[in-house]
């Protein structure tokens, strides 16, 4: 008998459904999961078990014709996003305890749905450093090897997901905030369009940039979500197969990012031999001149809008920022008003035609991570292979499937142009079944 917390976000819901389930058993057993790995995982930056409880009970109470679409879900939420009945800390010692009296509109779509908010998950500060979740308790280990980061700055809803401590949970990137954690904890992670999701209530960085970022153990879960937050794109949904179909494989992005190490190597040539043992077209493509500065215009907008994100916190209590934002704000004069705009507006002008270069293919195959997760917690990995689709405003997909040298996850991304992410899902539903069952990496948590 599968225990449990082993459950999707789907199977849970079938259970619920057919009555041999109440989500107060599934909470509780989720509440086992995580009191016996806390200690090792360290995902939570708030967690209250007799809340968790309080609110599963009232969910068993509600008629089944009454029952919203994520009816039991459970999910954990990066503490950068508003809850009315939790803490919103940022992992800052500004916000110690803080409490607002409003959701998130995020999370207002979600418990309207009926779904189960089980706490708070770790955050590196503000969700814009690239150093480890440390201003409370130890910081958030690799489910897979404690030894290793889960990455940032979504760590514990990466890593909560990772280890069967909730099926689902949100995240945000800004870079690569989202997709590294799925890549270093072997789960579907998924970066939607840019806006396509409310960010109305949670810290932001960039309004240019940053993006809600959802989790999930199965492409399933993630079509509960976006169905959910009603994304839906201009063509009729038809079924995907990959016999026939044509995908790019994007090796190495421009020359401005690293390059891959051994084991993405090696998952990105194993995966267009996957797809062509499938039946299916794989064309090896490069990104051309015009998209070759974009990682430099993608960090001066941050840097620009980290100043305007930053300068309240830093007024009021600059001893208490870390030093990265705190170089954000007095950093005035790094750029000038005109380069701001040429970043601003260079980033625009590439995005239509990377959605063209996109729409030629079923997806575009890329890197998430350089590697498998880095040893040791004082650094999250780079986030330079998201970047792209961060800065175009594309959605992405982390599919899972395959490892490192070490047997650790090491994740790929699959890339449709805007507002295309049902199309993603369709597709990423028939290719992450590949890559899981022939990929080579199993789960063994």
């Amino acid at each position: 008998m599968t225990e449990h917390f082993r459950l999707t976000a789907s199977e849970a819901q079938a259970k619920f459904k057919d009555g041999s389930l109440t989500v107060e058993e599934y909470a509780d057993s989720l509440l086992s999961r995580i009191e016996s790995r806390d200690a090792t995982v360290h995902a939570w930056a708030y967690l209250d078990p007799e809340l968790v409880l309080q609110r599963a009970r009232e969910l068993d109470q509600i008629p089944p014709e009454q029952r919203g679409r994520l009816h039991g879900v459970a999910i954990g939420v990066k503490d950068v996003i508003y809850t009315k009945d939790m803490p919103t800390e940022y992992n800052s010692p500004i916000y110690d305890n803080d409490t607002t009296r409003v959701d998130a509109g995020s999370i207002r779509v979600l418990r309207a749905n009926g779904a189960l908010i089980f706490g708070k998950t770790s955050t590196t500060e503000f969700a814009a450093t690239s150093v480890g979740p440390s201003h409370k308790g130890p910081k958030t280990a690799n489910p897979h090897d404690p030894t290793r980061t889960p990455g940032g700055s979504s760590a514990g809803s990466g890593a909560a997901v990772g280890d069967f401590q909730v099926p689902v949970a949100l995240g945000t990137q800004t870079i690569g905030s989202t997709i590294r954690p799925g890549s270093f904890n072997g789960i579907y992670a998924m970066k939607p369009t840019w806006n396509s999701i409310t960010r109305e209530g949670q810290k932001i960085h960039s309004l240019i940039l940053d993006t809600l970022g959802l989790y999930a153990r199965s492409v399933d879960d993630m079509k509960l979500l976006l169905d959910v937050f009603q994304l839906v794109n201009d063509e009729p949904e038809e079924d995907f197969h990959v016999h026939g179909a044509k995908f790019a494989l994007l090796s190495f992005p421009t020359p401005e990012w690293p390059a891959a190490g051994p084991g993405t190597t090696a998952a990105l040539k194993q995966s267009a031999e996957l797809l062509r043992s499938h039946g299916a077209e794989v064309e090896e493509i490069v990104l051309g001149d015009e998209f070759r500065q974009m990682y430099k215009y993608h960090l001066q907008v941050l840097a620009v809008d980290g100043r305007v994100a930053f300068l309240p916190d830093y007024i009021v209590a600059k001893d208490k920022l870390h030093s990265s934002l705190v170089d954000y704000v007095e950093n005035t004069d790094k750029y000038t008003r005109k380069e701001q705009l040429k970043a601003f507006d260079e980033l625009a002008a590439m995005r239509p035609k990377l959605d063209s270069l996109a729409d030629k293919y079923a997806a575009i195959i890329a890197p998430s991570v350089v590697d498998e997760a880095p040893v040791g917690h004082g650094n999250t990995g780079s986030p330079a292979f998201c970047g792209p689709w961060t800065a175009m405003h594309m959605p992405v997909l982390n599919l899972l499937g395959f490892k490192g040298e070490n047997g650790l996850p090491i994740g790929l991304s699959a890339v449709s142009s805007r507002y295309r992410d049902q199309h993603l899902l369709r597709v990423c539903q028939e290719v992450g079944k590949i890559f899981e069952s022939e990929g080579g990496w199993k789960r063994e948590l």
